[in-house]
């Protein structure tokens, strides 16, 4: 017996209410952390192998392909974002990071990459270690805001005050 649509929703809901939101938000917490540390682990270990000429040359952080996204730049500023505004933020990091090398509708008001786009990301060794750093260095910055924003909702899910967050 197949199960119509409005039947799957309820099952689906039925199935989520089961599990409190602070959990949930709290798994998320602990796997963007995870996937931060890790992000910055292996920016660490990267840079120490740079030469020195690419660490020079790399583009700014400004030139991101998530950087048109207007996110809120500090801890006050996020304790200020709803959250519903906070989910939609974090959703729309992970979807631009869905594909990074992809241009076209897909990245919709996201910027281009310093770089041809494509799954080409540079013709020489010095080229694809700039470009891969730079992209790396975009990921970390967005993994942290991730982070941060899951962090204060898990906070506001447990009923914690404001300054705890």
């Amino acid at each position: 017996m197949a199960l119509k649509k409005t039947d799957s929703s309820k099952l689906l809901m039925a199935v989520c209410s089961s599990v409190p939101i602070s959990d949930l938000l709290d798994r998320a917490s602990q796997g963007s952390d995870k996937l931060h540390a890790l992000s910055t682990i292996i920016s660490q270990d990267l840079n120490s192998h740079f030469p020195p000429i690419g660490q020079v040359i790399m583009p700014r952080p400004s030139m991101c392909h998530t950087s048109s996204l207007q996110t809120p730049s500090d801890k006050q500023q996020t304790l200020q974002v709803s959250e519903s505004d906070l989910l939609s933020l974090a959703r729309s990091l992970l979807q631009a990071w869905s594909d990074p090398l992809l241009m076209g509708p897909a990245a919709q008001t996201i910027s281009l990459l310093p770089f041809s786009g494509g799954n080409d990301i540079g013709q020489d060794r010095i080229s694809q270690l700039i470009n891969f750093n730079f992209l790396l260095s975009c990921f970390r910055r967005d993994s942290h805001k991730i982070d941060s924003f899951l962090k204060v909702l898990r906070c506001r899910a447990t009923k914690a005050q404001p300054q705890m967050c």
